[in-house]
């Protein structure tokens, strides 16, 4: 039965989260951007969804996560939140709207959570935006941290690879890591870093682990909808495994409407009034 015909539905909260990892239950995680598509996911059982700053790319057609504005977030957000009943919502914080000042971050987050309805905000980086956190977390918003491979910095890495391989980067972020909890974070994605590491980093903390290309031996995983479903084509990354292929099934179903307008089959005698 969907979820969305059940009203006993038992919301999704960080403290159930908490309670998943403790139990070793995996937590599921995709991103969502519209009021449609988040109905189905959430409906389908999802445990956490991203309204990420991803919509950047999927949804708006840039190069990088980096053109898109916190109205733009705002919006995607919000309109994810009205179709929602079951999951816990995280809204990413988008670049430039909490790097410049912990205040920035803190006025960022409050629009987010009074403007969407979201439930926690998202952002980027370790002891860089630690003053970020805390301001954020001092309001009462719940914050999900993410290291790893940080998307919003990719001029500063100049390329999409494998972070953390080295002794040094690694180091840090695992301190970075202990330092997110210890502020106050209440999980953490970590992006496209070695499986032993993500591993090391998740049994050293008790709050959930997030994986994207980090491996099985955190506590949940989170892919991109577009690209789980087949919808992308181009992203072909070793960690993104495609559970379906929409992107042919969407494409041969406007092919069959164009042929049916074309030869008059469509709409037929039953189809019209």
């Amino acid at each position: 039965m969907s979820v969305h015909k059940n009203q006993d539905v038992k919301k999704i909260t960080t403290h159930q989260l908490q309670e998943m990892k403790n139990r070793g239950e995996k937590i599921s995680m995709l991103t969502a951007y519209d009021y449609s598509m988040a109905r189905i996911i959430d409906g389908a059982g999802i445990d956490v969804i991203l309204v990420g700053d991803s919509a950047s790319n999927v949804m708006a057609g840039n190069e990088t996560t980096l053109p898109i504005t916190l109205d733009q977030m705002i919006y995607h957000a919000s309109s994810v939140v009205k179709a929602v009943r079951r999951a816990l919502v995280v809204v990413d914080i988008p670049f430039g709207y909490y790097q410049g000042s912990s205040g920035e971050a803190l006025r960022s987050s409050i629009r987010i959570m009074k403007e969407s309805g979201g439930h926690a905000v998202k952002l980027e980086g370790g002891s860089e935006v630690k003053d970020s956190v805390l301001r954020i977390l001092s309001a009462g918003v719940p914050v999900m941290g993410h290291l790893g491979l940080t998307p919003q910095s990719i001029y500063k890495f100049g390329t999409y690879t494998v972070r953390a391989r080295e002794e040094q980067e690694a180091n840090k972020l695992m301190e970075d890591a202990l330092m997110l909890q210890e502020c106050g974070c209440f999980a953490l994605v970590l992006e496209k870093i070695p499986a032993e590491l993500a591993t090391r980093v998740a049994r050293n903390l008790h709050i959930p682990v997030i994986g994207i290309g980090a491996g099985s031996g955190v506590d949940g995983q989170v892919l991109v909808m577009q690209d789980m479903l087949g919808i992308t084509q181009e992203f072909k990354p070793r960690f993104l495994r495609r559970y379906a292929d929409l992107n042919a099934v969407v494409s041969g179903a406007v092919k069959q409407y164009i042929r049916d307008i074309k030869d008059g089959g469509f709409p037929s005698a039953d189809e019209q009034y």
